[in-house]
């Protein structure tokens, strides 16, 4: 289909093409350019944390955090059932082992369940923000507390929330709430766990000679480049956040009292907006032929062949993958292009 209305776009309306430009002039595109240690100083103060190590990508800033906390075989880290694939595969990188939590009806890990997951083995919990809506990390610190286990927070639909755990996680890809094509950044208060990210993410250089290595590093650095468009991003958060909640209000004006459609919980920052619909292959290619781009929800983690569990099917993440959809989300959508997306999905229900 010819695409005129996107799940998600970047918006960059700033200082992103002065930057980049700036950066080549300079000749600095590696990972040792300014604007790498401008990105990781001013989004850790944004977010009231103290350190931030900038990665190149969500996925690498997931995995780096896990191997900061010294996680690896015979370890155990709590995953939610519904996430993207890239927080199971961040643990089997490590060399632990993710055990899969059910979702609440927001979607969000169910942490009343987090307990009974719980095994001697359990060394962290990682709750994820799904489509910007906040994890009740209260709970989840509290539960951490009282067994020793630590907390990597996987914040990458969510901008703007503030971070709490040991080590947050955040990814710029391009579809996010701020994106620079890729990246990612792992913020903490510890500054020893700051130093042990830093020290992984570039090749674990000797301190007595550079090129012995005595532990197993990462090549995860970002490029001047991508800290320059982030940084560019990073300028227009609040703005652009505050238009993402315009987005959101009027799609719950618009498609509130639409039959066939169920409209999912608000969300305290909007990376996507969230449905469940019925007959949703027959909306899909509806909306698909006026160029109007949809996705599905994540499949749950133990529907994947390589963690694949028999009774995945009984899961309440199971029950929203087969009628969850996401609808086009991003900063320059104008007014009139999101009436119109709301307006083919009521005629799609009202023909019948």
């Amino acid at each position: 289909m010819t695409v005129k209305y996107p799940v998600a776009k970047p918006s960059l309306a700033g200082n992103e093409l002065e930057y980049v430009t700036n950066a080549i002039n300079d000749g600095w595109i590696s990972s040792q350019g300014a604007y790498v240690g401008r990105l990781e100083r001013e989004f850790a103060a944004y977010n009231g944390m103290n350190h931030g190590v900038a990665c190149a990508s969500g996925t690498a800033a997931l995995t780096l955090a896990l191997r900061a906390l010294g996680i690896g075989p015979g370890d155990e880290v709590l995953v939610p059932e519904f996430t993207m694939i890239a927080c199971a595969w961040a643990v089997t990188h490590v060399g632990a082992t993710p055990v899969f939590v059910d979702c609440g009806d927001d979607l969000n890990i169910d942490v009343s369940a987090i307990e009974g997951r719980i095994t001697a083995r359990t060394k962290v919990i990682m709750p994820v923000h799904i489509y910007g809506r906040r994890c009740d990390m209260d709970e989840i610190m509290r539960l951490a507390f009282d067994y020793n286990i630590r907390v990597v927070e996987d914040s990458a639909e969510a901008h703007g929330i503030r971070p709490t755990a040991d080590i947050a996680c955040f990814s710029f890809d391009a579809t996010k709430i701020m994106a620079a094509g890729e990246g990612g950044i792992c913020l903490t208060d510890d500054p020893r766990l700051a130093g042990q990210l830093a020290h992984l993410h570039s090749w674990a250089y000797s301190r007595d000679f550079r090129f012995l290595h005595k532990k197993l590093g990462f090549n995860f650095r970002m490029t001047n480049l991508q800290a320059a468009v982030a940084l560019a991003q990073l300028e227009r958060l609040d703005e652009m956040l505050e238009r993402r909640a315009e987005i959101q209000r009027r799609y719950d004006e618009g498609l509130a009292g639409t039959p066939g459609l169920t409209l999912m919980p608000p969300r305290d920052v909007l990376w996507t907006y969230d449905v469940r619909a019925g007959r949703l292959a027959e909306l899909r290619s509806f909306l698909a032929g006026d160029g109007i781009e949809t996705r599905p929800f994540f499949q749950p983690m133990s529907r994947q062949p390589p963690y694949f569990a028999p009774e995945w099917s009984a899961l309440n993440a199971a029950g929203f993958a087969v009628d969850g959809l996401l609808l086009p989300t991003y900063v320059d959508l104008a007014v009139s292009e999101q009436e119109y997306i709301i307006g083919r999905i009521r005629e799609f229900y009202r023909a019948g």
